[in-house]
């Protein structure tokens, strides 16, 4: 026995030592987007995400970097379909096909109501990078645009936004499953006087949820 246990103990450390050298499965590895959790189901590709406007919260394209002027919208709600979704830490690529505003008001001088909001030249290209950055672009031919039709004490005015850089860009955070924008830019491309020369962007979108799985779970960025 004295001779037996030197050897079983010699077995079980090269065992260990084999276990520990031994790469990680590639199963093992959760992907960028899960559902439910940060270790729960990858989100597959070709799945539908969409999230709204957190409660409590609205939409505001304000006239000027952190202020209080401009416009509120109490809905608004995004939908996006993933495009491919790695092991993390990496980057997951979508494609966002809508992006909407409702019950929308302004405080603007001269402007008595806010007929619409349309984002146009959707789709655009959006990544989620596992730092945390979400990035939304568009391209030369096709910007990020939004168009603003407003009442005003002149009559109906139409009001063009470009995004500055072609692009904006938002943060997760996992503990609401949210996406966050502040203070996004853009620069007016056409309209009346009437129109403010700039607007800055900011919403919180919560949850996002996965409407292709069933019960639409969160979801988390890893």
């Amino acid at each position: 026995m004295r001779a037996i246990r030197p050897l079983v103990l010699a077995s079980v450390a090269v065992l260990a030592l084999g276990l520990a050298a031994s790469p990680a499965r590639a199963d093992d590895a959760g992907a960028v987007l899960t559902t439910g959790a940060a270790d729960g189901p990858d989100v597959a590709v070709g799945d539908v995400l969409t999230a709204s406007v957190a409660a409590g919260t609205t939409a505001n394209f304000a006239t000027a970097s952190g202020g209080s002027t401009g416009i509120k919208c109490g809905q608004s709600a995004f939908t996006t379909t993933v495009a491919d979704n790695p092991a993390a830490p990496g980057v997951a690529t979508e494609s966002t096909t809508s992006h909407t505003f409702a019950s929308c008001t302004a405080n603007i001088l001269g402007v008595t109501r806010v007929n619409s909001v349309t984002v146009n030249n959707t789709p655009f290209a959006t990544t989620v990078d596992s730092n945390g950055v979400v990035t939304v672009s568009g391209t030369a031919a096709l910007p990020i645009k939004t168009t603003i039709s407003l009442g005003t004490i002149l009559g109906a005015v139409t009001c063009v936004y470009t995004a500055n850089g072609g692009s904006i860009t938002g943060a997760v955070d996992n503990t609401d499953n949210a996406i966050a924008f502040d203070n996004q830019a853009f620069t007016k491309s056409s309209g009346p006087i009437t129109c403010p020369s700039s607007g800055f962007f900011t919403a919180r979108y919560a949850p996002v949820v996965d409407t292709s799985a069933e019960g639409s779970p969160a979801v988390f960025t890893n």
